[in-house]
């Protein structure tokens, strides 16, 4: 059972109304993630996959990363829908951000669009932003999705959101 979804307003978007089974699609909003001073990625390029109760992840072409910031981590993990998805460090000067972000090598092919781009959690980030909107990190730590003004929850991830 899920909660009763939250008004929208106009503009928005309910993650209620998103689709399960998960979808991916081509999208224009310009993201950029920035840290310690560096523009870690930066495109028009995105695609974003929607899934019921959740905010959008955003999947970036590896073109649209700054160079030698990617670093492969160990580890992998399997999505019911994309696939087996590999995980990656963000170097950044003397910081390092590990695991922060995943991508799909040989996803499935309802989510072939996804091929090699990378999504990253916001948390660990300075700042995340679309549109020119600082993101809000989608609540509870295994959950990437990104939160903005466009979307209307309540979103999975809170206390008690689990079997959503």
């Amino acid at each position: 059972m899920h909660p009763d979804p939250d008004p929208v307003s106009p503009g928005q978007e309910s993650v209620w109304g998103y689709p399960r089974p998960a979808v991916a699609e081509q999208t224009g909003v310009h993201i950029v993630i920035e840290h310690t001073g560096m523009t870690i990625a930066d495109t028009r390029n995105a695609v974003r996959v929607l899934e019921t109760s959740h905010p959008p992840n955003y999947y970036i072409p590896p073109d649209d990363i700054a160079p030698g910031v990617l670093r492969r981590a160990a580890g992998s993990s399997m999505c019911e829908w994309k696939g087996a998805a590999r995980y990656w460090d963000i170097v950044a000067g003397d910081a390092v951000l590990e695991k922060v972000g995943w991508s799909y090598p040989s996803p499935t092919p309802a989510f072939h669009i996804l091929r090699d781009y990378l999504a990253f959690y916001a948390a660990p980030f300075d700042r995340c932003i679309v549109d020119g909107e600082t993101v809000i990190p989608q609540p509870g730590q295994f959950y990437g999705g990104w939160i903005t003004s466009k979307v209307a929850g309540p979103f999975k991830g809170v206390p008690g959101s689990r079997f959503w």
